[in-house]
């Protein structure tokens, strides 16, 4: 029997997924708390219940796109033979994970706060420290590539890894304004040129 007060049982791994759909979908001013809840599958008091509040559950749901979402590309990045190999295979795996036809288009990371309100402003700053690590990662990977000899030693991989996350960030809202797989891949293939380019050792 179920104890008077809790709130009446549910998946709450899948409830977490379906929320980061819509929030990847709709952002997080644009996803109200009935969305949530239809998503999910359950009534209010059982979401503040399982999540707490509305950005409790969105910064769950953050952690959960990372994991599923952030993690494999950034481990193509990481697993390249060379640093310009890691770059194009984060861009290309990006390509991918934008245009997926069963997922919202677009990097969540990247859409799901483009506006924000005085309350928000929190979820904003949040978003933004996820990107900031996001190309700290590029960054390392670059700094990885000058000790192992693949990058050279005066290569600005500062000014480098920003602009593969310009690069990066750029394809998501192209993605979400209607980009297609190949349009974005022929986006890749320019900015390697560039890529390659800066990294090629000197003589």
């Amino acid at each position: 029997m179920t104890e008077r007060g809790r709130p009446r049982g549910f998946d709450r791994a899948e409830a977490l997924h379906r929320a980061m759909e819509v929030f990847w979908e709709h952002g997080y001013d644009g996803t109200s708390i009935g969305e949530l809840t239809v998503a999910m599958g359950i009534r209010p008091p059982s979401l503040y219940a399982a999540f707490g509040s509305k950005e409790a559950l969105f910064r769950e749901a953050v952690a959960l796109y990372e994991e599923q979402e952030g993690d494999p590309t950034l481990r193509a990045m990481c697993d390249a033979p060379t640093a310009a190999a890691g770059v194009e295979a984060l861009l290309r795996a990006n390509v991918l994970a934008y245009t997926d036809p069963g997922k919202p288009t677009g990097c969540m990371i990247v859409l799901a706060a483009t506006t924000y309100t005085p309350s928000t402003a929190g979820i904003r700053d949040f978003l933004a420290e996820q990107r900031r690590s996001a190309t700290a990662a590029v960054r390392d990977r670059l700094a990885r590539g000058q000790a192992d000899g693949d990058v050279p030693p005066g290569a600005d991989i500062d000014a480098l890894a920003a602009y593969v996350s310009t690069v990066q960030f750029g394809m998501s809202l192209q993605a979400r304004d209607g980009a297609t797989r190949e349009e974005l891949s022929a986006v890749v293939n320019r900015a390697m040129l560039a890529v390659e380019h800066l990294v090629r050792p000197t003589a």
